[in-house]
């Protein structure tokens, strides 16, 4: 099948696919005489694997060992195991950042009189970034990404 057919069928876009191929994250497809990517069923089917890993949230890194682990047949269940609660622990202190940026936009949100009048704590407090530099120190606490 073509690399449309590929996409319909395994739920992945051919744009997606092309750069699967390129960061050697999927092995190149089969090429015919005039050049056209062509796709078997064992590519669906990894491309299957990629999109489920994808929706889980896992990164192309760790799909990439997902990858390798699947093919390998001599498997430690331990490693994947290993790879999907490292994972669950970034979601984790992930959601716990994302928390307290909510838990900081509801309060200034709260205190904010949403009329006519200029005054507003949360443009105040994102041009003076107080309470955001408490919440970049609790999201580096968790090891996510900075707000700035």
């Amino acid at each position: 099948m073509n690399i449309g057919q590929a996409s319909r069928t395994s739920g992945v876009s051919s744009k997606m696919i092309r750069y699967y191929e390129q960061i050697g994250l999927i092995k190149p497809a089969l090429r015919t005489a005039s050049s056209y990517r062509t796709y078997g069923d064992n590519d669906i089917h990894t491309l299957r694997f990629v999109r489920r890993a994808r929706d889980l949230g896992f990164s192309v890194e760790q799909i990439k060992e997902l990858l390798a682990l699947w093919r390998d047949r001599a498997r430690a269940s331990s490693d994947v195991k290993a790879v999907a609660l490292e994972h669950v622990a970034e979601l984790e202190r992930k959601i716990a950042a994302i928390q307290e940026m909510t838990k900081t936009l509801k309060h200034l949100a709260s205190h904010c009189h949403g009329d006519d009048r200029p005054a507003c704590p949360i443009i105040d407090e994102i041009a003076n970034g107080a309470e955001i530099d408490r919440i970049d120190a609790v999201s580096a606490r968790f090891g996510v990404a900075s707000l700035k």
